[in-house]
Order: C-alpha cells, then structure tokens, then sequence
C-alpha cells in the first residue's frame, strides 16, 4: 500500500521550487506498461507548460487538484482561448470544480495561480514516453524568451 501524507506531498513541491522548470512531477504507477498510468505534478506559479493534446495516443487526461488554485485554459486549433476555468482543492465547497477530465485531442495547459500547486493526473495506459503529446506550434517553446511573456498573458485571464 502507497500512503501519500502532507511530507510527501510537501517533498514534492519543495522539488518544484528548486527545479528551474518550477515543477515536479512524482509517478505513482510502477511502470509505463501499466494499464492506469498515475502521477502527481506540484507546479509553481512561474511554470510555463506549452499548450499540448493528446493526439499521437489519443487519451482522455483526468486533473484533480490535491493542493491549491489551478487556472485551466482550453484552446481552438488558432491557439485562441475558448475556455479559462479555475479549478481547487480548497474551494470547491463554493463551487469551484475539484478537476476537469479533458477529452483526448483537446489542446490545452495548466497554469498554478499560487505557490505550492499539486495535480494529480491520471491517464489510461500504457504510456509511450517517446511520444507523450503534440505540442502546440502557436504557442512558444519552454525556456524560450517568448514563453514569460505568453506564460503572462494566459495568467491575466484568471486575474480578478
């Protein structure tokens, strides 16, 4: 039996502040054969993940926040925004969802809008890591001096 306590999870998203991508992820499954595969991904609010879908393997991508406030954007094949939904752990008393499930070959990213973001993510099996997702060709590549900039802009729609 796996027990992830609040060290576990307080491990993981120290790792994501010292990692100069602002994130880390921690996987739960054994291996990528396995038919479920399951992670958690701690992000920090300066991590830029470039809108991706899942079109190579085409698979639905389960999102549930364990920790904190998730902006989720969803885009059109332009890289215009369709939808900005927020997303926590805290508040979905108040009715702000817990998770999204995302259908296969929707593009799409997640952006922490505050420190110390947890995701858990589950996608069926198995996984093929030379071939993970398609990139979005509209949206700037990660490391890039373009990608701040977008990593800004899409942060702006969940200002209030």
């Amino acid at each position: 039996m796996k027990i992830f306590c609040a060290k576990y999870l307080d491990e993981l998203s120290t790792q994501a502040k010292i990692n100069p991508r602002q994130r880390q992820h921690r996987n739960i499954h054994y291996n990528y054969q396995e038919s479920c595969q399951r992670l958690f991904n701690a992000i920090e609010p300066d991590s830029y993940i470039r809108p991706h879908r899942h079109s190579i393997d085409p698979k639905d991508e389960l999102l549930i926040t364990i920790r904190g406030e998730i902006g989720l954007l969803i885009f059109n094949n332009n890289g215009d925004i369709i939808q900005a939904l927020r997303f926590g752990s805290e508040k979905y008393g108040s009715g702000m969802a817990a998770g999204f499930e995302i259908p296969a070959n929707t593009w799409h990213t997640v952006i922490a809008l505050r420190s110390n973001c947890i995701l858990l993510e589950i996608k069926s099996g198995p996984f093929d890591p030379n071939n993970p997702k398609e990139l979005a060709p509209w949206a700037p590549e990660e490391g890039s001096t373009f990608a701040v900039n977008y990593l800004n802009q899409l942060a702006q729609k969940f200002l209030l």
